[in-house]
């Protein structure tokens, strides 16, 4: 049972491709790559896929109260609204934002993410694709895998995510074998997306978020 666990990175993805203990890190070009990755039944990506209309996703919000325990609220960014992927620099963004969701605007940081929002949505077709499921790394780590406590890019943290993933994968050679110029933080994430993808082609991944669907049809939730 291949899965794949995908992480955006400088506006490429990095693919984990996971086949038993056996991991394979890939840099797709865009998300039509990542979606034709051949004999793949789940893909697992860290990116918002359903996207509200007007407000805060529900999935947003129960995901950052699940991490605020352990320091780790802040990772979860909150999704745009669908308006801001038309729009064309971060001060349309702004204006769009607050238009659409009662005076809210996004952060520069959720912004950064538009261009990889908008080339998933775009490929994902209509009606979307189920095998496509939207994850979040440090949910994995800090929920599900277990034993992550302090911040990815840190020397305790890094080495806290090899060892939960050393229990479920062959991580240190997929990272011996990584393509050039990966980093670490996206490679171990895009493992732990690909965990997170095992357990949903499995049926034993958790999911939060509030049941809805946004305007093209298409869950608004965050599993691992």
């Amino acid at each position: 049972m291949a899965v794949l666990g995908v992480d955006g990175w400088r506006g490429q993805w990095v693919g984990a491709l996971l086949d038993g203990r056996s991991v394979r890190l890939q840099v797709l070009a865009d998300a039509a790559a990542v979606l034709a990755v051949p004999g793949v039944e789940v893909v697992a990506i860290d990116m918002p896929i359903g996207l509200s209309e007007d407000g805060v996703r529900a999935c947003d919000v129960t995901a950052r109260n699940l991490l605020r325990p352990s320091g780790a609220a802040s990772s979860v960014f909150p999704a745009p609204v669908r308006a801001v992927l038309a729009a064309a620099d971060y001060a349309e963004a702004r204006e769009l934002s607050r238009a659409a969701a009662h005076g809210r605007a996004p952060s520069a940081q959720t912004f950064m993410l538009a261009a990889a929002i908008r080339d998933l949505d775009d490929v994902l077709g209509d009606p979307p694709t189920g095998r496509v499921v939207e994850v979040h790394p440090e949910l994995a780590f800090r929920r599900g895998l277990g034993g992550v406590t302090d911040r990815k890019g840190t020397a305790r943290g890094s080495v806290q995510r090899l060892r939960a993933l050393r229990a479920v994968m062959d991580v240190e050679d997929a990272l011996a074998g990584a393509p050039a110029g990966v980093p670490l933080v996206d490679a171990l994430d895009a493992c732990a997306a690909a965990w997170s993808a095992r357990r949903l082609a499995e049926g034993t991944a958790e999911c939060v978020g509030d049941g809805t669907t946004d305007s093209r049809g298409r869950p608004m939730r965050i599993c691992w």
